[in-house]
Formats: structure tokens, C-alpha cells, sequence
């Protein structure tokens, strides 16, 4: 049996204060190990460490420049610290990276129990015209031995159907995709957030930022698409076992046991003209033994 304990913080940093919200961060983990021994994975929302304020309360002009890290760095060194101390994976939502070249892409971290920087990824849809940092060209996903792959994704890509169904593609049974929604359109994520599970067959594990830094309403849909868990708008801990073998159990059966969608892909995708695409589809590999089954 394959299954992974996550606790989901529904949390929010300390407005425009870095060391304040890296204080914060680092005791909620550590209360969480206290509290759930259990629990093998701690996500956070985007752009926690950045520290970044209400949506009412403005940053300063430079906010993002003044919030902006280098990776691996000084920041990376205190996570990774944490991760040793309580023997968690970790992601700490997001940070703002400053590349070498002085370009700022707003980046998701999974930092693993050994301390390890394992994954990177930077949001390949950001908000615009709001947000202004740098759109990353690829998705990433990690492996956790024993138990499976899971992907990342940021807030706004999961508006976008490509993204989860590539870092599907890629292998991925869970998306951990934190958020930080700050307007009324939450509604609409949720929704998607659901799509992208049923129609991936895969965990969405959607954090957002708690009152006042955001509107709250994290979830956790399951690979039917069906809300494990939904949280109000204040600050919530959403703890769940995911079972992997679900995914599994689902991919080959079928949603509510009908439903099989990568099953019809693997058999005629590479039929299907998709100009939008250039190509057609392909069959990935973790999907090829089952193809005719």
C-alpha cells in the first residue's frame, strides 16, 4: 500500500516581514511534527517566505526585488536545516528566485528529509498582467521512494488544462499546487482544481493563503475528482493520507468505475491530429504496458 500523510497549512506570512514569516513558517512545521507524527509532507502556500501582504495592503514599489533569493542560498540553507530537524519533506511554497542572469521567477522548492534541494520549479503561468515576475518554460515533478511521483504547479497554471495534464504525462499521482488567491474568482480554481484531478486521474492537493492574505478555501480532490477536504477562509490545517493505489485502481478501472481516459488516449491519441499542438499524442511511458488492458 502506497500512501503519503500531508498536512496542507492554510497560513499566511507576516505582512512585508521576511525574517518574521520565516520565524512563523519554521514553528508551524515544527508543530505540525509535534502535533501529527504521522505526517510525512508540510506544503504552504505561494509566496510565504516572500512575506508578501494583503491584497489591500499594498508592498512597496520594489517589493519583489527586495524579496527576490538566490538558489541555492541562504534562505534554501535554513529549509533544508528544517527539513533535517523534523524529518519532513517540505514545500515551502514559494520564494521569488533571482537567477544569475538578475531575472526573478516566482518558484516552487521540495526540500527532502535528508535536507536536499529534489525539485525546482518555476510557475510557467503567472498571473498577468498582475504578477511580474518571469514565466519558467518547463514542469518538474519528483519522485518520493516508496511511494510515488508528484508534480508542482503554481495558483494560475492550474487555469491552464496543459499543465496538469502534462506533469500527468510525466507520471505524476499527486500536483501539490500552492496558491495564493486573493479575489473572488476562488470559485473558479476550485472548480478547476476538481477537472484537473477527474480528468487526470491524479491528487490535487490546492493550498491557499488563510484571511487576510488570501481567501482561503484550500482542497484536496481525489483522482475522481471528488473534495477530500475543503477548509473555511481562516487558518486551517487540512492532514489527509493520500492513497496512491487509488490512482492506480482508477487509471485502470475507470472514474466511478466507468471513466478511463489515459486507457482511449494510449489506444487512438496517436490518431488524433491536434494542430493547436503540432503533433498528436503520445503515450507515455508508465501508461504502455496497460494500453490494451
Amino acid at each position: 500500500m502506497r500512501t503519503l500523510a500531508i498536512a496542507a497549512l492554510q497560513t499566511a506570512p507576516v505582512p512585508h516581514d521576511l525574517e518574521a514569516s520565516w520565524l512563523r513558517f519554521a514553528e508551524q512545521v515544527r508543530t505540525v511534527r509535534a502535533t501529527f507524527p504521522h505526517v510525512q509532507l508540510v506544503v504552504v502556500p505561494e509566496l510565504f517566505l516572500a512575506a508578501e501582504g494583503p491584497l489591500l495592503r499594498p508592498a512597496p514599489a520594489d517589493w519583489m526585488e527586495q524579496a527576490a533569493v538566490t538558489l541555492p542560498g541562504p534562505l534554501t540553507d535554513r529549509i533544508c536545516a528544517l527539513a533535517v530537524e523534523t524529518g519532513l519533506w517540505l514545500v515551502p511554497g514559494t520564494v521569488f528566485e533571482r537567477t544569475p542572469e538578475g531575472v526573478i521567477h516566482n518558484t516552487a522548492l521540495v526540500i527532502s528529509p535528508e535536507g536536499e534541494i529534489v525539485a525546482r520549479y518555476r510557475k510557467v503561468f503567472p498571473w498577468q498582467p498582475y504578477e511580474e515576475a518571469e514565466p519558467g518554460d518547463s514542469f518538474t515533478f519528483f519522485e518520493i521512494p516508496g511511494v510515488g511521483k508528484v508534480g508542482l504547479a503554481i495558483c494560475y497554471d492550474g487555469s491552464f488544462p496543459e499543465t496538469m495534464r502534462q506533469l500527468a504525462w510525466l507520471g505524476a499521482e499527486i500536483v501539490i499546487q500552492p496558491t495564493l488567491t486573493t479575489t473572488r474568482d476562488r470559485e473558479m480554481e476550485l472548480v478547476c482544481a476538481r477537472a484537473n484531478a477527474w480528468t487526470n486521474q491524479l491528487y490535487v492537493v490546492n493550498v491557499n493563503a488563510a484571511d487576510p492574505a488570501g481567501v482561503g478555501a484550500s482542497a484536496i480532490v481525489d483522482p475522481e475528482g471528488i473534495v477530500r477536504q475543503q477548509a473555511g477562509t481562516g487558518e486551517e490545517v487540512l492532514v489527509d493520507v493520500l492513497d496512491l493505489d487509488a490512482v492506480t485502481r482508477v487509471r485502470r478501472y475507470g472514474s466511478a468505475g466507468i471513466n478511463r481516459p489515459w486507457s482511449q488516449l494510449a489506444r487512438y491519441g496517436a490518431s488524433i491530429d491536434l494542430p493547436m499542438y503540432g503533433g498528436s499524442f503520445r503515450t507515455p511511458d508508465w501508461l504502455k504496458e496497460s494500453a490494451d488492458s
